[in-house]
C-alpha cells in the first residue's frame, strides 16, 4: 500500500512509518520542516514538504494521488495557542480530507484525542478547550464525509516500549496506552475494511491488536 501521513514529523507518524515501512508498504511522511526529512528518511518514509496551514487542498491532492489511504497524524504541538489548535487540529484535518475527496483517495485515518465529542466543554484551560474543540471539529467534519474513514482516539500517550495489548471499545474508560501501540492499531485498521465507520477509543489493555479489533467489528 501507498500511504500518505500528515504530521510525518511526529512520535506517533514516525513509529508508524517505520512500522507501515518494515512490512513492505511505501510511506510518504508530509512536514513543515524540511530539517526533519533525514528522521524520516530513517524511518523508511520519502518526506515531502507541505504546510498544513498555509497550502491549498489542490497542492494536497498532488500529493496523496494515488495513494491507498491518508493518515491524520499531525498536532500542533506543546506550547502552541489556541489559534494554531485550531489551524492545526481542525483545519490540517479538514484540508487533509478535501484533498483525499479531490484526489479520489477513499480511506482516511484519523488520530483524535479521547472524549473528542464533548469538545472543550467544562475545561477550564483556555488552550486545551481549544484543543478539544479543534479535534471535536475535524471528527464531526470527517464523520459528515463520503469516505472509508476510522477514527482512533487514544488515551494519554507514553513512549514506553509497546506491549501489542490493547483496549479498544466505543468507550474504554481513562488509561494510557504506548505511541508503538497506537501506532500498531493505526497499521491494522489500515488492513481491516471493517473498520470503515468506527470510532474508538484505545489504551492498554489485554488483548492483541487483532483480537480487540476483531470482537470490536464482529
Amino acid at each position: 500500500m501507498r500511504i500518505v501521513i500528515a504530521g510525518g514529523h511526529g512520535k506517533i507518524a514516525l513509529i508508524l512509518s517505520r512500522q507501515l515501512a518494515d512490512r513492505g508498504d511505501e510511506v510518504v511522511g508530509l512536514i513543515r520542516n524540511p530539517d526533519h526529512a533525514e528522521d524520516l528518511l530513517a524511518a523508511g518514509a520519502q518526506p515531502v514538504v507541505f504546510d498544513l496551514e498555509n497550502g491549498s487542498a489542490d497542492e494536497l491532492a498532488t500529493i496523496v494521488q494515488g495513494a491507498d489511504a491518508v493518515v491524520f497524524a499531525a498536532g500542533a504541538g506543546p506550547g502552541s495557542g489556541a489559534a494554531r489548535k485550531d489551524s492545526v487540529d481542525r483545519g490540517g484535518a479538514v484540508l487533509l480530507a478535501d484533498a483525499a475527496e479531490a484526489a479520489g483517495v477513499r480511506r482516511y485515518v484519523m488520530v483524535s484525542a479521547m472524549s473528542a465529542d464533548k469538545g472543550g466543554e467544562g475545561i477550564e484551560d483556555e488552550v486545551f478547550a481549544a484543543y478539544m474543540d479543534a479535534k471535536k471539529a475535524a471528527d464531526d467534519d470527517l464523520r459528515a464525509r463520503d469516505l472509508a474513514w476510522t477514527i482512533i482516539r487514544p488515551g494519554g500517550l507514553t513512549d514506553e516500549p509497546g506491549t501489542g495489548l490493547v483496549t479498544i471499545a466505543p468507550e474504554t474508560g481513562r488509561g494510557s496506552i504506548p505511541r508503538e501501540d497506537v501506532a500498531r492499531v493505526i497499521c491494522a485498521v489500515l488492513d481491516d475494511p471493517a473498520t470503515d465507520g468506527l470510532v474508538t477509543e484505545v489504551i492498554s489493555g489485554d488483548d492483541r491488536v487483532a483480537v480487540a479489533l476483531a470482537e470490536l467489528t464482529d
